[in-house]
């Protein structure tokens, strides 16, 4: 998918330090000192324009949210929901998550998130895929013990693959998933904006939830 240029995004940005962290790395094992509290921390990899992980924040005013996006042109949107309306227990973060290690510190995060991942349908780019082994041993390394991983995509491919990937894996184990999500939809769903679309065009949403022991 192409993405539109925002102009004014990156100085948008860079004029909010306090909503996107800008070195995120130098708050590698010091994420609640920044919160300023003790409260478990949450990711989203892969945020968007911020739907899901800021309502997260909104109705879980005691749990810490990050949201990791890569492109300027999208976390600006984010950006300006919490402009247009703060939240203290939510801070972005401008980064490419293949480098996710460097941001955490071992067992600092309490659960992810992996809300319609971009696929990377050809063979050559499997490593890429937020859900290839190469991604679930660097969760391996900042989650905490029986933390959990979240996912939802509209796409079968990924979601096969995705569940033969934490199926072979020695320290994850899938506890639920759903072949159709809207079948039987939990009353704590929220939808991202992609999901919102792809519901309106009647396409399947897969789920599956999955459990990581460190030993």
């Amino acid at each position: 998918m192409r993405l539109r240029n925002v102009k004014y995004a990156k100085e948008l940005i860079h004029s909010y330090p306090g909503y996107v962290i800008l070195k995120p790395k130098n708050h590698k094992s010091k994420w609640q000192e920044l919160f300023e509290n003790n409260h478990p921390v949450e990711v989203e990899i892969g945020c968007g324009k911020g739907k899901f992980i800021y309502e997260k924040a909104l109705n879980n005013p005691h749990i810490n949210y990050i949201g990791i996006e890569k492109f300027d042109s999208v976390i600006v949107r984010a950006l300006e929901k919490l402009i247009l309306e703060p939240l203290d227990n939510l801070k972005l973060v401008r980064f490419d998550a293949t480098h996710i290690t460097d941001i955490f510190e071992e067992n600092e995060v309490d659960k992810l998130y992996l809300n319609f991942s971009d696929p990377w349908p050809k063979n050559r780019h499997e490593k890429r895929r937020l859900t290839s082994p190469r991604f679930l041993k660097r969760y391996h390394q900042i989650l905490k013990d029986n933390s959990m991983i979240e996912m939802k995509t509209d796409n079968y491919a990924l979601f096969e693959y995705s569940l033969m990937s934490f199926n072979h894996s020695d320290f994850i184990r899938i506890i639920d998933l759903s072949l159709d999500l809207y079948k039987n939809l939990p009353s704590s769903n929220i939808q991202t904006e992609f999901e919102m679309k792809f519901v309106e065009e009647n396409k399947t949403i897969y789920y599956l939830k999955a459990k990581l022991k460190r030993s």
